[in-house]
């Protein structure tokens, strides 16, 4: 398996931006940096996996939130319609996703349901997914909202509640709220679809209790040769519940993945995942739809390099 640059841009467009100021980190990383929980030896190192949708390891420990939070009866609007004025993932013909049952397990509990409030105070619906102690992934559009056409709901978001592993009304690892976030500059200059990327900063460490997913810069050969799993929380489904489909890359660009998966509104920023000897590496954030393939933002050198200067 090569591990290299796919990108070729120059690193202006990923410029990071934050509705907060930043501390400079010198960290060191590694492009493969899954946590523990999950990992395990076995299985295809070829990156054709398909994940066990019955789930694996049931983690005991729980990391509730201290803060009270009751979840809305009602199911919100996906954030992609806030930028876009439409959803921006589709189904293909006959919908092929299943419902993951045990989210309580890995990786699924890695996976969070968001609740976002925008600067206008609209609320609506997406998907985040844990890459470190106190950062999510996600999209852009969902931490910062463009060309709305609203009166004051364009720009970064209020903030967001954070539920990882949510159940429909069961939130196993409880809630968090989140009013840190970051993004690139050519997503909040230009709304430009193939830096949609962001991340949420939460202010505990509830990744050590849920565990969290590696990412990996691959070239075209291995992307292709891939098959990817998507997991998030749709808003064509009942509220709050998680599901799943898997299906080979369709084909690679130098900043997007394209993929024959199922999905809806409510699953931008879902993880595109491989699944690799037992450990869980994203390659790329779920945003878009089209007529045969979604697509998400591909995680080149660049967008590496910010997920680890976030996750610090």
């Amino acid at each position: 398996m090569a591990v290299v640059d796919a990108s070729t841009e120059a690193a202006s467009p990923h410029t990071p931006v934050s509705n907060e100021p930043e501390v400079e980190s010198e960290i060191e990383w590694e492009l493969t940096e899954p946590s523990s929980p999950g990992e395990g030896g076995g299985g295809d190192t070829t990156g054709n996996e398909v994940e066990d949708v019955a789930g694996h390891e049931t983690m005991t420990m729980m990391e509730m939130s201290p803060e009270a939070f009751t979840l809305p009866d009602e199911q919100f609007p996906d954030i992609g319609m806030a930028s876009f004025g439409a959803e921006a993932e589709t189904v293909h013909g006959v919908d092929n996703r299943t419902q993951v049952g045990t989210t309580n397990t890995f990786p699924w509990r890695a996976i969070a349901s968001l609740l976002i409030t925008a600067a206008d105070n609209s609320m609506w619906i997406g998907t985040g997914w844990f890459v470190g102690p106190h950062t999510l992934l996600t999209a852009g559009h969902v931490v910062y909202i463009k060309n709305s056409g609203v009166p004051g709901r364009d720009g970064w978001v209020k903030k967001i509640q954070v539920m990882p592993g949510r159940n429909g009304s069961t939130l196993p690892y409880g809630s968090v709220t989140s009013t840190s976030f970051r993004s690139v500059k050519a997503w909040m200059d230009n709304g430009d679809e193939n830096f949609d990327y962001g991340a949420i900063i939460i202010p505990t460490n509830l990744g050590n209790t849920t565990g969290w997913f590696g990412y990996q810069v691959l070239s075209d050969g291995d992307l292709t040769s891939s098959t990817v799993n998507i997991a998030g929380y749709p808003g064509d489904k009942p509220a709050g519940t998680m599901w799943f489909q898997s299906n080979k890359v369709a084909s690679v660009g130098p900043r997007k993945v394209y993929y024959d998966i199922d999905t809806a509104g409510g699953q931008s920023g879902a993880p595109v995942w491989r699944l690799v000897n037992g450990n869980r590496y994203g390659v790329a954030v779920h945003a878009y739809g089209g007529a045969t393939t979604n697509s998400g933002t591909r995680i080149t050198s660049p967008v590496a390099d910010n997920i680890a200067a976030w996750k610090a």
